[in-house]
């Protein structure tokens, strides 16, 4: 890995796994980092241990494991089972059943998985099925657009079936541009919606975007802000005062919906956002969080 300035070249190992005998990764508080290489490490078969801090060693990883020990990963738990800390081991791949994977308690394992089984995909096709309902979409959406950007044509059947085909196998795209995080972009979003004054404008993330908590800009506007947005910025403004209050279905953004929840103090009536349930496993409890930070700023709160 190479840094020149704001660019980043990174010479990788060919699907190979790396030649250290063994590996130890402690990953803090990274979950989008602990699932991935959890599946990527244990198909290669690639010896190491994988930790991070105290709540990391909190955080569910119970459906992934599972999901690659189903397919002959060696994956053994030094904790308490269903949680990190991992030990991985060589893998014994057995890729001719489809692997099925619960969709309803993170999205990251879904990722983890099809980011990982092209390193094995060979001669034959592999199939993962979703078991439930799967939360989070958009982020699968991100993960199977820069998969093709990486040559990774995966076949979806809804949102329960995922087929990576025969001889897949990683390109380099030679340049990719990394978006400015949609997630982050939220919270200057609001703060267009609630400052008085001409509004702002944030560089970097705009309407072309391909991260699904870009539409926290419809949850914006429908609570009365005012923004423009273009390919690659947007500029935000004071609209309705107060906010308007909302009823929304935060599935599709569940990272962006806790600046909702900030929002929602100044709105005109009681908000709602539903479908956040998955906010209880992130590196905190994000509900106990929310709820216990507006009631100490008066508000009322009820948890569903």
């Amino acid at each position: 890995v190479d840094h020149h300035g704001s660019t980043v070249r990174i010479t990788g190992l060919a699907g190979q796994a790396p030649k250290a005998t063994h590996l130890d990764l402690f990953l803090g508080n990274a979950g989008t980092a602990m699932r991935p290489l959890t599946a990527a490490l244990a198909v290669l078969g690639v010896p190491c241990r994988l930790s991070g801090v105290p709540r990391m060693h909190e955080r569910p990883i119970g459906d992934l494991v599972s999901a690659l020990q189903a397919l002959g990963c060696q994956i053994d738990y030094l904790g308490n089972p269903g949680f990190p800390p991992l030990q991985i081991g060589p893998a014994q791949l057995r890729l001719d059943a489809p692997i099925p994977v619960r969709g309803d308690v993170s999205s990251q394992f879904l990722t983890a998985l099809l980011l990982a089984l092209p390193l094995a995909a060979g001669q034959q096709a592999i199939t993962i099925e979703v078991v439930g309902e799967l939360i989070s979409k958009p982020y699968i959406e991100i993960t199977l657009n820069l998969l093709s950007r990486f040559g990774i044509e995966v076949e979806r059947h809804g949102w329960s079936r995922f087929v990576i085909p025969a001889g897949s196998h990683y390109r380099s795209p030679g340049a990719i541009h990394v978006e400015a995080d949609a997630s982050s972009a939220s919270y200057f979003i609001a703060l267009g919606a609630l400052a008085a004054g001409p509004g702002i404008e944030i560089q970097g993330v705009g309407a072309e975007a391909i991260q699904g908590d870009i539409r926290f800009v419809e949850a914006a506007q429908a609570m009365g802000a005012h923004i423009d947005s273009g390919p690659n910025h947007l500029n935000v403004r004071r609209g309705a005062w107060p906010l308007r209050a909302i009823d929304l279905d935060c599935n599709h953004m569940p990272d962006a919906a806790m600046t909702l929840a900030v929002m929602a103090l100044y709105a005109d009536g009681p908000c709602t956002l539903r479908n956040i349930a998955s906010w209880r496993v992130k590196e905190t409890d994000r509900i106990a969080a929310m709820v216990c930070e507006a009631r100490k700023l008066g508000a009322q709160v009820e948890e569903g």
